[in-house]
């Protein structure tokens, strides 16, 4: 509202600078022609007569209003609540438990040696004997033979030729086109809004609170040690005192004669060669033992324990609080008004139109020729030629050969081995149990309990003050000068109807 109020101002005091200077009649403004104006052109006989307005400006001042708000006040107040304590309880028990304690034993274990044994085979084997042999192959050869041919051939020779060809072309055209679209022009309107603010506040408040206090405190008890003590004993071991020898063997090496075929009837011959073999053997021997057995012992023990206590302590604070508080804000609202406007639109239309163009077209015409070529052609020849062949004839032989197996043979013998006996002891221990004893205690504390206060709170209040502006208005004389021409405030305002809705002045 106060926006447009000072644009009016503005506008009036534009109009006024602008009648001084020019009446509408090309003539300076000079006298006055009896309308009650101070300035009028000396040929029109007309001008403007400047006018005293109210208008109202609004203005801002602070009220004091009466609110009415909630307030906090302190009240102690007091509550029983139940405290557990824990309270040691000793009591032994007695326990039975299971030792595995170790026992040697001695047991006949059989077990199975693999003895070797010699044995002589003769077998019989093929050997493929090469020989060589020659003999006679016919082959075939091709032999190449020349010959001449005459060929008839066509041959496209290229020609060119003018055409005249027809084509169709898009042209555009533009055509002017009055269009209607809508805008939407915005409008600011002024409204006013009450709202709450909490504001903040501090205050002191005292406060109980528990601290757990830490101690120490020696605490004596036992606990059980169990340690392994070492028993010295002695067992019997079956070692295996089997060993590698080397032995003379006589080895038969053939018949004697040098003839080596063994068909000349003499004994054989022989030949003495060392031979490794494992003698077995088994020793019972006394052999030194370590074992560990457990012992139970009880020792005594003392330990430091950290315990709390309870304690009360007093302590100050600040809280931070919040009154509600009423104000008052004014804020623009924005409204978009349709309004229908027209524009002028080109338009692009395409129009088919037909042309012609002459173009240079390729063509070709067949012609026929003739050439000469030599073709070569393979006859086939057979012929004659002696090879020699490489062939392989079976032929059987005998060979001797040595062959060892393996003979199982069961043997005995005493292996000791250790067996875990269970045996029940019993131990006495010590437990600690804690039983909940509970104690009722007294707390006091503070409590804010809201309370209705009335305040007076300054308030901005928005008033309307009236304010006189002096603008300008015809009167006597009309719109029209005597000279037959308008002035300018009646061309461009349409005369004093921006003003009085009634006509002019008078």
């Amino acid at each position: 509202m106060l926006r447009y109020m000072v644009m009016v101002t503005a506008a009036l005091l534009w109009t006024v600078s602008s009648a001084q200077a020019d009446c509408g009649c090309g003539a300076p403004v000079s006298s006055d022609c009896g309308c009650g104006s101070a300035t009028v052109a000396d040929d029109c006989g007309c001008g403007p007569t400047m006018v005293t307005k109210t208008i109202y400006v609004p203005t801002y001042e602070t009220v004091m209003k009466t609110v009415t708000c909630t307030e906090y006040t302190k009240e102690e107040r007091t509550r029983t609540y139940t405290v557990y304590k824990r309270v040691p309880r000793t009591e032994e028990k007695t326990q039975t438990y299971t030792v595995q304690v170790p026992e040697t034993r001695t047991k006949t274990v059989e077990y199975t040696v693999m003895k070797p044994v010699q044995e002589t085979r003769t077998a019989e084997y093929t050997v493929m004997v090469p020989y060589t042999e020659e003999k006679t192959v016919e082959y075939t050869v091709m032999v190449p033979v020349k010959e001449e041919k005459t060929q008839t051939y066509t041959v496209q020779v290229p020609y060119t030729e003018e055409v005249e060809q027809t084509y169709t072309v898009q042209v555009p055209v533009y055509e002017d086109k009055e269009v209607n679209y809508t805008v939407m022009v915005p409008t600011y309107e002024e409204k006013t809004q009450t709202y709450t603010v909490q504001v903040p506040y501090t205050e002191e408040v005292e406060q109980t609170y528990t601290v757990q206090v830490p101690y120490t405190e020696e605490v004596t008890g036992t606990r059980t040690v169990t340690k392994r003590v070492p028993v010295q004993s002695t067992r019997t071991v079956t070692v295996n005192t089997g060993h590698w020898e080397t032995q003379m063997v006589e080895v038969p090496c053939g018949c004697g004669c040098g003839s080596g075929c063994g068909d000349c009837g003499c004994a054989p011959c022989t030949r003495t060669v060392c031979k490794r073999c494992w003698v077995p053997g088994c020793e019972t021997r006394e052999v030194p033992c370590t074992t560990y057995e457990c012992v139970t012992e009880e020792v005594p023990y003392t330990c430091t324990v950290t315990k709390c206590r309870t304690e009360e302590r007093t302590r100050t604070c600040t809280v931070t609080k919040c009154r509600p508080e009423e104000r008052t804000r004014t804020y623009k609202v924005c409204k978009m008004v349709p309004e229908t406007r027209t524009k002028t639109v080109k338009v692009c239309k395409m129009t088919t139109e037909e042309r012609t163009r002459t173009c240079t077209v390729h063509k070709c015409r067949p012609e026929e020729r003739t050439r000469t070529y030599t073709v070569t052609k393979c006859v086939p020849e057979t012929r004659t030629k002696t090879v020699t062949v490489n062939k392989c004839r079976p032929e059987t032989r005998t060979r001797e050969y040595t062959v060892t197996k393996c003979v199982p043979e069961t043997m005995t013998k005493e292996v000791n081995y250790t067996v875990c006996v269970p045996e029940e002891r019993t131990r006495t221990y010590t437990v600690t149990h804690y039983d909940c004893v509970p104690e009722e205690k007294t707390a006091t504390y503070t409590v804010c309990v809201p309370v209705q206060v009335t305040k007076e709170v300054p308030v901005k209040v928005c008033k309307m003050v009236a304010q006189e502006v002096t603008v300008p208005c015809s009167t006597g004389c009309g719109c029209a000068s005597s000279c037959g021409c308008e002035s300018y405030s009646c061309r461009r305002f349409g005369g004093c109807r921006l003003f009085h809705r009634g006509g002019c002045c008078n």
